[in-house]
């Protein structure tokens, strides 16, 4: 089997307590469902291209805007799946918010096979959550970037 190579943006801040910002995923699988189908902005790394610039570029796509400007730190990378692992960037943002979300698109035959293909939102919703909401609705693969984020922190590590 072949591991799939991602990439992502890990948000945080201090309110005073920590607060990750996590999307909502987007399309038919994800509907009406709450906890374990949330992420932080991630996606496939393309042949030949660096991590980073993968998280930044696939953070852009999601959310209809860049990643803050911002003192990023590499949380190194996790196992997100079976078939697929994640790099993880994490950078303490405590002024971003995101007026108004403008998430990429992909198209999906829906129904299953149907022959249809539909567009769907690849998030439906962003927002930040104190960490211990977002170890219950981020897919569980993605739980132990908070456990380095957190470990990271607690060490004095900045983020």
């Amino acid at each position: 089997m072949t591991t799939l190579q991602s990439a992502g943006v890990l948000l945080f801040r201090r309110t005073p307590g920590l607060e990750v910002f996590i999307a909502h995923m987007g399309g038919p699988y994800w509907s009406g469902r709450h906890e374990r189908a949330w992420s932080m902005p991630k996606g496939i790394i393309d042949h030949g291209e660096e991590p980073r610039a993968a998280a930044f570029r696939e953070f852009e796509e999601e959310v209809g805007m860049p990643a803050p400007r911002a003192d990023y730190v590499d949380l190194g990378t996790i196992r997100a799946s079976s078939a697929k692992v994640l790099r993880v960037y994490a950078a303490e943002t405590p002024d971003f918010e995101v007026d108004e979300l403008r998430p990429g698109l992909f198209e999906l035959e829906w129904p299953p096979r149907s022959g249809v293909t539909a567009t769907f939102p690849e998030i439906d919703e962003a927002r930040w959550v104190p960490v211990a909401e977002a170890r219950e609705l981020l897919v569980r693969g993605q739980v132990t970037a908070l456990d380095r984020l957190e470990q990271r922190l607690a060490t004095g590590g900045d983020g």
